[in-house]
């Protein structure tokens, strides 16, 4: 998978890079109940949490209410953002739009507060893999644990102690400096100390999601799956692209839609995407009905979709028909 950097303002919609994702999930019941020690109340009782990647800083805010009136009055409740991750001071809090995305999560006790958080700073340097391995030693032992501590203190301190923490994302593929190949077994003790780190900080209540790019890519998610207890949302990154040319071979190949909800089911998790949207296949509408009608089966915690040209469907006008498609299932519900 390709990976493009999102602390940058970039075209279609002011949006930043992302990377290049998909997702996993099964026909039954795929919301158990919570098990883990991070903690959110209200939005996870409200069902499904519709929302959209608009931009890392304060303009994304702005537009998640033009967002929802595009959407006939629906609730966008899930906003999504990325900490950069060039720099371990980024790493910890320090983007000044903390405070506006802060303030949105906390007009409504439904809304969830979605980040991103890298496991490593120059995240997409293109670091090499024995290098990666060091680092991941490094933070196998505890090397960064102030980093995390600082950041969940920040959280904190802004009143979002219930974020949803995207910890280490797409860890299963080549290009992140957080990626796990170079060495699972510590990269996935450097998980738990990162987890550990930040459920130390009082009064805390944070989810971590575990969301890999959909299929096998570097290497099987699951041979990076951490452990039950610091793990609370079993999520995925999911584009129109291969592997997968149909929807139906998204869902039903190693590693997809079908495997990720099978996956969460068996460890008592409920799922999300926190990725998902338009790529290789141009304007797809029979996609983005796919993946909704995917969504109001499987019912994940939150859905958020990349707004912003190739991938999107509002900011990015090249994708007419599957906008129409979104806005149709989407429009007026009240979710």
């Amino acid at each position: 998978m390709s990976y493009r950097f999102r602390g940058l303002a970039g075209a279609c919609g002011g949006a930043v890079a992302v990377a290049l994702l998909v997702v996993g999930g099964f026909a039954g019941d795929a919301r158990p109940p919570r098990a883990g020690a991070g903690g959110g109340a209200g939005a996870e009782a409200a069902g499904t949490a519709v929302g959209a990647y608009l931009h890392y800083g304060s303009p994304g805010v702005e537009r998640m209410a033009e967002l929802s009136r595009w959407l006939g009055g629906t609730e966008v409740r899930a906003g999504h953002t990325y900490l950069p991750g060039d720099t371990w001071a980024n790493i910890e809090g320090a983007p000044e739009s903390l405070r506006s995305w802060a303030r949105w999560r906390k007009e409504r006790a439904d809304r969830l507060f979605v980040l991103n958080v890298p496991m490593q700073e120059r995240n997409e340097a293109g670091v090499p893999d024995g290098r990666v391995a060091e680092l991941i030693r490094a933070g196998a032992r505890g090397a960064n644990d102030h980093h995390f501590r600082r950041l969940a203190r920040r959280l904190v301190d802004l009143g979002v102690p219930d974020t949803v923490i995207v910890l280490g994302w797409e860890m299963n593929g080549f290009n992140y400096t957080h990626r796990c190949r170079p060495d699972p077994a510590n990269w996935k003790t450097y998980w738990r100390r990162i987890v550990a780190a930040m459920r130390s900080v009082e009064g805390q209540r944070f989810r971590f999601d575990y969301a890999p790019n959909r299929g096998g890519d570097a290497i099987a998610w699951t041979s990076c799956y951490p452990g039950d207890d610091v793990v609370d949302v079993v999520g995925m990154d999911s584009y129109d692209q291969e592997p997968g040319r149909t929807f139906e071979e998204q869902v039903t190949q190693p590693y997809g839609l079908r495997q990720q909800v099978d996956f969460a089911r068996a460890h008592g998790k409920r799922v999300s995407y926190p990725e998902w949207g338009l790529f290789r296949h141009g304007d797809n509408p029979e996609y983005v009905r796919g993946m909704l009608a995917w969504f109001d089966e499987h019912e994940p915690l939150y859905h958020s979709i990349t707004d912003y040209c190739p991938h999107g469907v509002w900011q990015c006008g090249q994708n007419p028909r599957s906008a129409q498609v979104f806005r149709e299932v989407l429009s007026g519900r009240r979710l």
